[in-house]
């Protein structure tokens, strides 16, 4: 694969979608093609499924079923827009990955390795080369969802961002631990800090993880 792929994880209210149309129009300035997607989701099927799972109607399936549904959206996803797009050159930035299902049905008790076992399917080696963990205090991206609810439309809090904050809290913590375990490919971005801050250290953690790949090329000059 010729292109570069960043997912983006974190908890609910860490201002992903925000920080990602930043880091978009970063790369964008320095002439690199730019695919933003998310997930559950990205792709026509998978974006049925998100509606399944979103909404709770999935939820009678209990954890291990509904970590199928993720696994099965996320291999059409992979399929359908994150390889091709990849094999282009592009660069993708995925508002959630399979980082997310190990912490999301990991926390509601499905076993590790089955999770292990449905995320190799899935994603058939297409694997996010930095991971950008935005870190927020449960209590204070609760607060947000909270606040932003007064001005959407789509019908309040979801299924996952409707739960208890311990249940938001437990999430938070196996995400560190995670991106402690495999520090390698996770950069922990403090996302309680302001909007200008939080995009710096965004940017810096890509110059870091991607500095031959950022320089943009220029056509070398002809020999007279």
């Amino acid at each position: 694969m010729q292109g570069h792929f960043i997912s983006f994880e974190g908890g609910e209210g860490a201002g992903k979608s925000t920080q990602i149309a930043r880091l978009k129009a970063f790369l964008e300035s320095l002439g690199k093609t730019v695919i933003v997607t998310r997930e559950p989701g990205g792709s026509p099927g998978a974006e049925k499924i998100r509606a399944m799972l979103l909404s709770g109607e999935a939820r009678d399936l209990g954890p291990r079923g509904e970590a199928m549904l993720f696994a099965a959206a996320r291999a059409d996803h992979v399929d359908t827009l994150i390889k091709p797009a990849l094999d282009r050159g592009d660069w993708v930035l995925c508002d959630r990955y399979s980082d997310s299902t190990l912490v999301y049905q990991g926390e509601a008790g499905v076993d590790l390795n089955y999770l292990r076992l449905l995320e190799t399917a899935a994603v058939a080696g297409v694997r996010p080369e930095l991971t950008i963990l935005i870190d927020v205090p449960a209590e204070l991206g609760l607060a947000r969802v909270q606040e932003r609810a007064k001005t959407d439309t789509s019908g309040g809090p979801d299924r996952f961002e409707g739960e208890a904050l311990r249940v938001h809290e437990g999430r938070r913590k196996r995400f560190l631990d995670l991106a402690a375990e495999e520090a390698y490919r996770f950069a922990v971005i403090d996302g309680s800090k302001d909007l200008e801050a939080v995009s710096a250290s965004i940017q810096s953690a890509v110059e870091a993880a991607f500095q031959d790949q950022l320089t943009t090329d220029t056509p070398a000059q002809e020999a007279d």
